[in-house]
């Protein structure tokens, strides 16, 4: 401004102009180059899944028993139809919306679909009791409470404590319980299930008006004092899920186990991280120290959290198991596979070779072959390690304490008679 006011006064004196114009031409411009108003979106982490449905769509997303698998596509049109379903009976902006859940596939939609609504989410520990959920219900105003099918009981009987409870949306667990029986028993209106058939896929979902607005309200455990509550914004939790990212150094596509209970601190915000990078999910209902092994060799699990209680159990239960040899430890990879146990069987050109009893999961669609199995282990190990013969079970046998007795499976090998293939397997 100064600059065109020394301009304009030397207007009429033509030499004069046109020094001061070539000398203050670069200034000039610079002084029209201010600062506007950013033309962004607000900040979000939900913009992560939907970045998810497209860069990473045919990808599994969450992974929960033996039969529920989604992509990442499918997970996004499930989390819109909720909210769509939200928004059809009135919750929007500025409701609390409480989850009372375990780590499921519902539990963690939740975390996108209740925000995708407008509403403020607020997950509740599943380890309190009904007074103190009441309390936490009555503080936050909840309007509306999704509760497991698990913890039915606990979400009726807090409640029952209040003179205006929210409406309760039963979550059922095909894997375990019949949720329509539990909704009958306990006059429970609405089912998960429900909400997710009738909402609209097409729902667009409602974005922040500024990334200042509350995304999450959590409640601290209560030990020293009542629970105090505690306000999230779309910023902060958008910022804390990358940061989580990059502090751990999180590749594309980790394949993650829930160890850790959404329930705390919004799983460490990484229920919005892991869509972030496209990762799966591996959903666990409750801590089980031989499952999650299980669940880290079939799914090929890559990150999990824990306190570091939760990390002393896994490796007292480690320490307590047989180790596994490297031919057992490949063949647990398999997805078809339930069980695997090598023993040695006699073989009339190398004295022994390696035997294979496997297992199969139930409820497959098509079972391996003999053939399959052993390609499947030639492509993983050294050919010399690969088994000779595969032996299929029903089950494996085991001991009272659940180890498999091999000195058994050798007198079933034995029994079997000598291999005749590794001559013709060593010549090819």
């Amino acid at each position: 401004e100064l600059l065109l006011k020394k301009l304009e006064a030397l207007k009429g004196e033509p030499d004069k102009e046109q020094d001061f114009n070539s000398e203050n031409q670069n200034q000039l411009k610079m002084e029209e180059m201010k600062p506007s108003a950013a033309n962004l979106p607000p900040l979000t982490p939900l913009g992560f899944l939907e970045r998810a449905a497209t860069v990473y769509g045919d990808c599994t997303s969450i992974v929960y028993g033996d039969s529920t698998v989604y992509t990442w596509r499918e997970t996004n049109l499930r989390c819109l139809r909720v909210a769509s379903a939200l928004s059809s009976i009135g919750i929007g902006r500025s409701d609390v919306v409480s989850v009372l859940s375990a780590n499921t596939p519902a539990m963690y939609e939740l975390q996108f679909a209740v925000p995708m609504s407008g509403a403020i989410l607020n997950n509740i520990n599943t380890r309190l009791d009904a007074r103190t959920v009441s309390v936490l219900l009555r503080h936050c105003g909840s309007k509306l409470l999704f509760v497991d099918v698990f913890s039915s009981g606990l979400a009726v009987e807090a409640t029952a404590l209040l003179d205006y409870p929210p409406i309760i949306v039963l979550i059922a667990d095909e894997e375990e319980e019949d949720g329509a029986d539990v909704a009958d028993r306990l006059k429970i209106s609405y089912l998960y299930g429900d909400f997710v058939e009738r909402g609209d896929p097409g729902f667009k979902w409602i974005r922040p008006e500024s990334e200042w607005d509350p995304i999450v309200v959590n409640y601290t455990s209560g030990t020293t004092a009542f629970p105090k509550g505690v306000v999230h914004c779309h910023r902060g939790i958008f910022i804390m899920a990358i940061n989580s990212l990059i502090d751990w150094t999180v590749p594309k596509n980790p394949v993650y186990l829930w160890t850790l209970p959404i329930f705390h601190a919004n799983g460490w915000c990484y229920p919005w991280a892991i869509a972030a990078v496209g990762g799966t999910n591996v959903c666990l209902r409750k801590f089980h120290a031989p499952l999650i092994y299980r669940l880290i060799r079939d799914h090929g699990v890559t990150h999990m959290c824990g306190a570091p209680v939760l990390l002393k159990m896994l490796t007292a239960t480690q320490e307590s198991q047989p180790l596994k040899s490297p031919v057992e430890a490949v063949l647990y990879t398999n997805p078809a596979v339930n069980e695997a146990a090598v023993v040695a069987r006699p073989d009339e050109y190398w004295g022994e070779t390696p035997c294979a009893f496997v297992s199969l999961k139930p409820g497959l669609t098509r079972k391996p072959t003999e053939k399959e199995i052993i390609e499947y282990c030639r492509k993983k190990m050294p050919h010399y390690m690969v088994p000779k013969t595969v032996s299929f079970l029903q089950e494996l046998p085991k001991t009272s304490t659940g180890k498999i007795p091999k000195v058994v499976l050798k007198e079933i090998a034995k029994r079997m008679g000598s291999t005749r293939l590794s001559r013709i397997i060593i010549i090819n």
